[in-house]
């Protein structure tokens, strides 16, 4: 794959979003995401600081602008399937969105047996689960195979550690309605049946995805938080994926798994106290993968940031006009 973008990336890998620092009512600062909840609004700051195994890995240039802004054309996109919570996007890293009361669970849909951490459908499948949160698998399956339909797998959503769990624990712990259950798992699967169609009429194959539903004030059900990103989903390149699989061969990827598996190759990245640093050569190509990735979902050149500027001071003086 070109990667056109990677010498410019080198040049200006100090120019990240890590941190938003600023002094604005009922502010929390989450894997990726700093909110800041106003009168009427939330105001969500994407960072470019790399999560999995459920910490901080790295920092990587120009991640955030692209996760907000594909997220931005996702819900876009998909605004007559769903309602969502975005009311503008003032600023590539920013999403000023209504407030929504999210339900206590992840709607993870997966189409492919796969993946790396402890809540992934292969580790699990490997280790001999086959009632994967309440869907039942075959015997024989393979890693990387495709599921005869897409499965919604849902995770409790926690800010330290996602744990599995069915539809059916989900309405016995009373964490969702019956009704909203119902309507949610049918709306997660036709997201991700129309963003499949979408994302392979541009080489991709949507592996699997994270999706977050909440209720307004009014009781109307919209989608919130992100919507197809590289953080929230796994892509693959379509036209090589038939014949990588075929040969035994990971499929060709577009997302951070390569970051993933560099951590677990070099370290516990679930129990070790201190990680090592990621090497600046896989900041670089993460950094470059993600907007490739966006290019190609959106079919328009990414918006490069002015990088003369400072750009916590530039979120800042947006925040403070709000």
């Amino acid at each position: 794959m070109s990667q056109p973008y990677q010498k410019f990336i080198s040049d200006n890998i100090n120019f990240i979003l890590q941190e938003t620092y600023l002094e604005l009512p009922n502010s929390k600062v989450g894997k990726v995401r700093d909110s800041y909840t106003l009168d009427d609004s939330i105001v969500l700051v994407t960072t470019d600081r790399q999560s999995a195994f459920d910490r901080n890995l790295a920092s990587i240039p120009f991640k955030g602008a692209v996760l907000n802004l594909i997220s931005a054309y996702w819900f876009d996109l998909t605004k007559n399937i769903i309602p969502n919570h975005v009311v503008t996007i003032p600023h590539p890293n920013i999403t000023i969105a209504k407030k929504v009361v999210i339900f206590p669970v992840e709607f993870i849909v997966r189409n492919y047996l796969t993946g790396s951490t402890s809540t992934s459908a292969w580790v699990n499948y490997n280790n001999g689960m086959r009632d994967f949160c309440g869907n039942i698998l075959p015997e024989s399956l393979v890693k990387n195979q495709k599921f005869t339909t897409p499965i919604i797998t849902p995770t409790t959503k926690s800010d330290q550690h996602d744990e599995l769990i069915s539809g059916e624990q989900i309405l016995q712990q009373g964490l969702m309605s019956k009704h909203d259950w119902d309507y949610v798992s049918a709306k997660a699967l036709e997201l991700f049946n129309f963003a499949s169609k979408k994302a392979f009429e541009h080489n991709l194959i949507l592996v699997d995805t994270k999706l977050e539903f909440g209720k307004l004030e009014d009781g109307t059900i919209v989608a919130a938080d992100e919507m197809f990103t590289p953080d929230s989903s796994r892509y693959w390149i379509a036209d090589t994926y038939k014949e990588r699989f075929e040969n035994g061969q990971e499929p060709e990827n577009i997302d951070k798994e390569f970051l993933r598996l560099w951590f677990m190759a070099h370290c516990d990245p679930y129990n070790d106290k201190i990680l090592p640093e990621a090497p600046k050569d896989l900041i670089v190509e993460l950094s470059s993968r993600y907007i490739q990735l966006y290019e190609m979902i959106t079919n328009h050149n990414f918006p490069f940031p002015d990088v003369t500027k400072n750009i916590e001071e530039d979120i800042k003086n947006i925040l403070n006009c709000l």
